[in-house]
């Protein structure tokens, strides 16, 4: 009996130890990762254009002494860290990439960088807290490389370009790099991601299994009416009148067809065009907008829904319409049981009371490509300081949009815990 209390007893003070070790690099490597951070963000690159941010993030894993491949998916790269261990190969993703926004916050490292998006002049900004995942997962990687020895498995480090979105006619973001093999050689078991959030406070997580962030998809619709003067309506067939009913009818669609008690649903027309003068009526208007879904069959639904409801509303006014609908960005989803598995990690890295159940949310994210191949856990950490109201947190994609950088730290630790963790046996 003393002898299994004793064994024990060695065993929590092993753990503890290695626990304290773990602490101090992280406290260690906070310096470096805000660093990094704002060097990325004073010089953020476009989505395909990371060029420069792609050379840094390379030579630092390099320095690390890990496997670097570059040049994936135009202009990703990935670190493979092989541990001292037998296990599985799991994945941790950081996005790279800027957005086309003129920067006004009055932070010293503020971007001054302008260039062109699609044929406009305009400044580039980390909008988005993609510079912040970058720094964080470059620090995990030091991390872990210093605990190399006690690694069971491998962990790659994917750091991917293009999450806003590839240029028109240009290929590129996670569905390019898994396309290219990037969880292959080795094979990827399971894979993590982070998104820093501006209304979430710092200190906190945020999680939620099964559909976490929508899925995305592009509408483009067109009406073809009669051309007549403003002043004879009776005389054509207006596209515009016409563009207006089937607005109302996509509504309809959400409001009265679809079930939303299920899943969350939006149709939003973003932008419409049609005419050149003022008494002129048109022949023709063009509608683009979003749909965002959290359910596969709900998608289907509301698709097929619109396809027949366009053409319909038009034909009843005397005009045509087309509508085209891509295939879009996949939904979020958390696989559950890789949540329960990993939960956890989160709670050990953050604090029980500090990680919070939360509701999906209508936004999108690429990272999707990557779980349709594999169980993929996306976790949202705080950004946000604690003396500002949530909402009065500048939103992102906005040119006010602020990171506390106190809450990297976090997401550090949360990998290096996570990759600590994962079950190295399986059923």
């Amino acid at each position: 009996m003393k002898k299994i209390t004793l064994l024990l007893l060695f065993v929590a003070f092993f753990q503890s130890n290695a626990q304290n070790n773990v602490e101090k690099l992280i406290d260690e490597i906070e310096p470096k990762v805000i660093e990094w951070r704002r060097d990325f963000h004073q010089t953020p690159e476009l989505s395909n254009r990371e060029f420069k941010t792609a050379e840094k993030i390379a030579a630092h894993l390099k320095n690390l002494g890990l496997e670097v491949q570059t040049g994936i998916a135009h202009t990703g790269v990935v670190g493979v860290l092989k541990g001292g261990k037998p296990g599985p190969v799991i994945a941790l993703r950081a996005d790279i990439d800027g957005l086309p926004v003129t920067e006004r916050t009055p932070v010293p490292f503020a971007s001054k960088v302008k260039s062109t998006y699609n044929g406009i002049e305009t400044g580039v900004m980390h909008a988005c807290g993609h510079d912040t995942h970058i720094a964080i997962l470059m620090g995990t990687a030091e991390v872990l490389s210093k605990m190399k020895k006690d690694i069971k498995g491998t962990v790659k480090f994917i750091f991917q370009p293009a999450e806003e979105g590839a240029p028109v006619g240009e290929e590129g973001g996670a569905e390019l790099m898994v396309k290219e093999g990037v969880l292959k050689n080795p094979d990827v078991e399971a894979i993590f991601g982070l998104h820093i959030g501006a209304g979430t406070d710092v200190g906190t997580i945020e999680y939620k299994p099964g559909g976490t962030m929508a899925a995305a998809q592009r509408f483009v619709i067109n009406v073809q009416g009669k051309q007549t003067h403003g002043s004879r309506p009776w005389g054509g067939v207006d596209p515009i009148v016409v563009s207006a009913q089937i607005i109302n009818g996509l509504q309809t669609i959400i409001s009265r067809d679809t079930e939303l008690t299920k899943e969350a649903a939006v149709i939003t027309v973003g932008l419409i065009r049609g005419g050149v003068r003022n008494n002129i009526i048109p022949e023709d208007v063009e509608m683009i907008g979003t749909i965002r879904t959290l359910d596969y069959d709900m998608q289907k639904k509301l698709n097929a829904e619109m396809k027949r409801r366009v053409p319909a509303i038009a034909e009843a006014f005397g005009a045509k319409a087309t509508i085209e609908i891509s295939e879009g960005l996949p939904v979020t989803y958390n696989n559950p049981d890789l949540v329960t598995k990993m939960l956890p990690s989160l709670e050990k890295a953050a604090g029980k009371e500090n990680v919070k159940l939360v509701k999906a949310v209508t936004g999108a994210e690429d990272f999707s490509f990557f779980q349709k191949e594999i169980p993929g856990f996306y976790f949202f950490l705080g950004g946000k300081p604690l003396d500002v109201k949530r909402e009065d947190a500048a939103s992102h994609h906005t040119p006010d949009f602020y990171i506390e950088e106190s809450g990297m730290k976090l997401g550090v630790k949360a990998f290096v815990q996570i990759v600590m963790d994962y079950p190295t046996k399986r059923k």
